[in-house]
């Protein structure tokens, strides 16, 4: 039995939470699915023996995935934000969520097929809102809010200005 890290973010499932914990695992580096609880009897959204509860990471922040049934939905309230160091993790990670069911949304933002929304967001982006010099961080902050998928050419070349 995995002890549950004293800090734990859960995420509420319909019933996906396995299936969704192990797509985490396989995209995102860092991430593993550590264990499987099944529930030991009948509950509202299940029967004795469903999976109840997935305890997993996502690129190193630990997760707990409950099967509480559909009641309750993901929102753009709360989203991971995958920090990525170029144009290829960028890519590979955006189409692994868009294209496995998800959509595309502004900025850098999509959503998974479970409803769980992301930000795959170029660390090159994050320096140039951030820049101290106001002029370059409004011209990377304009560019950036003109995109879906984040082009890393693109906001490199508003930092020049």
């Amino acid at each position: 039995m995995n002890p549950i890290a004293r800090n734990t973010i859960c995420l509420w499932f319909d019933k996906d939470a396995e299936d969704a914990a192990r797509f985490y695992a396989a995209t995102f580096p860092d991430s593993a699915v550590t264990a499987v609880h099944r529930a030991p009897g009948d509950y509202p959204a299940g029967k004795q023996g469903d999976v109840l509860t997935v305890e997993f990471t996502v690129s190193g922040i630990p997760c707990l995935g409950l099967n509480g049934g559909p009641q309750f939905k993901h929102s753009e309230a709360f989203s991971f934000v995958i920090a990525t160091d170029d144009q290829a993790e960028t890519d590979r990670l955006w189409h692994a969520i868009v294209d496995n069911g998800g959509q595309e949304s502004e900025c850098g933002w999509c959503k998974d097929r479970w409803g769980l929304s992301w930000q795959i967001t170029p660390r090159v982006l994050i320096e140039g809102y951030t820049d101290p010099d106001p002029a370059v961080a409004k011209r990377t902050f304009e560019a950036m809010m003109t995109m879906r998928k984040i082009d890393i050419a693109t906001i490199e070349a508003a930092r020049r200005g």
